[in-house]
């Protein structure tokens, strides 16, 4: 078997498409009208109760799962997200122990997106800080190999 993607059961696809593809600029692979495809193997379905033929017990606002994307423009992706009507944040950009920033909102359904830097963002920005390789080794848990490949 092989994983194929995820699939979000969606309430309004329009207002869905624009989020994905408008908002955090996904590419839609395929549109079929009820169900849409994009590059990043993320399909969105309207109707899926229809569709499947089985009234489910859905909930809103769930919170046990998220979608993860990152972005080396972590700060420039709040101030657009903060201007939109309808995201609401969970955080803004918080900084871990390891050094990654990140931030946490959710969709128009209600689905948790995470955006977070690159880890490769994050090493690079150690390293121009003047942190030995070593030191960012430790800092991120990434292995010193890896480090030496960003430098």
């Amino acid at each position: 078997m092989k994983y194929g993607g995820t699939l979000l059961i969606v309430d309004d696809m329009e207002k869905a498409k624009y989020f994905y593809e408008t908002i955090l600029e996904q590419k839609v692979l395929m549109d079929l009208g009820e169900h849409v495809s994009l590059e990043n193997g993320l399909s969105l379905q309207a109707n899926y109760e229809e569709m499947i033929g089985k009234s489910l017990n859905r909930k809103t606002e769930a919170n046990n799962f998220q979608l993860y994307f990152e972005t080396d423009q972590i700060d420039d992706w709040e101030r657009k997200l903060e201007a939109i009507e309808g995201v609401d944040f969970i955080h803004h950009p918080t900084e871990y122990p390891w050094g990654q920033r990140s931030m946490r909102f959710y969709d128009f359904d209600k689905y948790i997106i995470e955006a977070a830097e690159s880890m490769e963002c994050v090493i690079r920005r150690f390293l121009s800080q003047g942190l030995a390789v070593e030191e960012v080794s430790k800092r991120t848990m990434y292995p010193v190999e890896f480090v030496e490949m960003l430098v």
